[in-house]
């Protein structure tokens, strides 16, 4: 049952997929994909996340529909923390998306 569930969910994403390219609508909007802003090596606006993993000065791990992302760097802070959406603060020296 689950490789089937799995199927489903693939076949699903690839109509998804499709259905932006008809529409010529922002993927992160339709696919509920993650959308990452970085400003120089100081701030990272995330949005679309689904909630924070793990959480210190150096490490931010973050789960989203597209996988983990893992920020790192040092005195890193998460400012202006909302449900879907957060902004972090720091010296990025690394950034890392995940399956």
């Amino acid at each position: 049952m689950g490789k089937k569930k799995g199927r489903v969910a693939r076949k699903t994403r690839q109509i998804q997929a499709h259905m932006v390219e008809l529409l010529e609508m922002p993927s992160d909007v339709l696919l509920d994909l993650p959308k990452l802003t970085m400003i120089g090596q100081k701030e990272l606006l995330l949005e679309n996340h689904r909630g924070i993993i793990e959480y210190s000065q150096a490490k931010i791990r973050v789960n989203s529909t597209a996988g983990q992302i893992t920020i790192k760097g040092s005195d890193l802070v998460l400012k202006n923390l909302k449900s879907d959406q957060m902004l972090v603060e720091g010296k990025i020296s690394a950034l890392m998306l995940e399956d």
